[in-house]
């Protein structure tokens, strides 16, 4: 499986170094802004060519794959270029910043019937995982999920701590990994609710937001994001269920006493990310539909993009 990778930022590097844990991977290509940087990546990871375009990766033929790590309002167009080139592509977290290119994207993948899977990583994250696994086994039924998503950003830095060259996003990104996760665990969303603080004056982007939401079967979900926390950092999902509470951070899990549940057995691999990449390589692999597939994560876009358009009607709310 041939993989050309653009976007080799923070989040681009920590694919790369899933996929070297995956048989049968070659990082061909990769792909970023700047030429420099897209020639040392591509070095370290082995691969034999680099490039400032992305058509220069799609127009190769020894290229069968592509994952996206760019900036999100590129992530839609580039998608469907990838699809009209023939090749797979896994697009990272959010898939669009509109309802309109989530549609699209869908259309194209169905209309060429290529594998297009969306980064909700949430889904393979061994502590989700184990919870999942309970929920389909019917020993266990969610009630509610609280979950925090705080960082401290208030300037344009990567996680790495690098300059982005794009702002990112408390709705359309970090809410779009627990919107999915909570259907994902309790149903498909019936109601929501979006209410956010003031935007920053340099980046125009709410730095603080509260979400609300209700599931088919009843379960709620309580959400808070910020880029105004000062520590801790990150995204900790609190799980009320019939008859157990689990705390996730991230591929952790603990008790509702916060004791240690081993879930190093849950799947190959502690990596979330390595696991969403061995889903991707597999669904192309095996000729079938992966987990987070365009299809399976489009409602999560519904749902933002009714937030959205909550959101704006409140700013001109008087």
């Amino acid at each position: 499986m041939r993989i050309a990778l653009a976007g080799a930022g923070a989040f681009g590097e920590k694919h790369l170094d899933g996929l070297k844990n995956i048989d049968g991977v070659e990082i061909v290509s990769v792909i970023s802004r700047r030429a420099e940087q897209a020639a040392v990546v591509a070095e370290k990871y082995g691969a034999k060519h680099s490039s400032t375009d992305l058509a220069d990766a799609l127009a190769r033929d020894d290229v069968d794959a592509v994952i996206l790590c760019t900036p999100t309002s590129q992530h839609a167009g580039q998608a469907i270029a990838c699809m009209n080139a023939g090749k797979h592509v896994q697009v990272e977290i959010p898939l669009c910043d509109s309802w309109a290119d989530a549609e699209a994207v869908l259309a194209k993948q169905k209309e060429t019937g290529l594998v297009c899977m969306v980064g909700h990583t949430r889904r393979f994250n061994p502590s989700h995982q184990y919870v999942h696994n309970r929920i389909v086994a019917g020993e266990l039924s969610v009630h509610q999920m609280d979950v925090q998503t705080y960082f401290f950003r208030r300037k344009n830095l990567n996680a790495k701590g690098e300059p982005r060259s794009w702002t990112d996003h408390l709705l359309w990104h970090h809410a779009a990994h627990t919107i999915d996760l909570f259907a994902y665990q309790a149903g498909r969303i019936v109601d929501a609710r979006a209410m956010q603080g003031p935007k920053h004056p340099e980046l125009g982007i709410a730095m603080d937001m509260s979400i609300q939401l209700k599931s088919e079967t009843g379960a709620i979900c309580t959400l808070s994001l910020s880029f105004n926390n000062d520590g801790p950092l990150g995204t900790f999902f609190r799980y009320i269920g019939d008859n157990a509470t689990y705390i996730a951070r991230y591929d952790d899990l603990v008790d509702g006493k916060e004791q240690p549940i081993d879930v190093s057995k849950v799947d190959v691999s502690m990596n979330g990310i390595e696991l969403q990449d061995r889903e991707f390589i597999a669904a192309i692999r095996e000729g079938r539909e992966p987990n987070a597939s365009v299809a399976s994560v489009l409602d999560c876009y519904r749902v933002i993009a009714k937030l959205a358009r909550d959101l704006e009607e409140q700013d001109g709310w008087s």
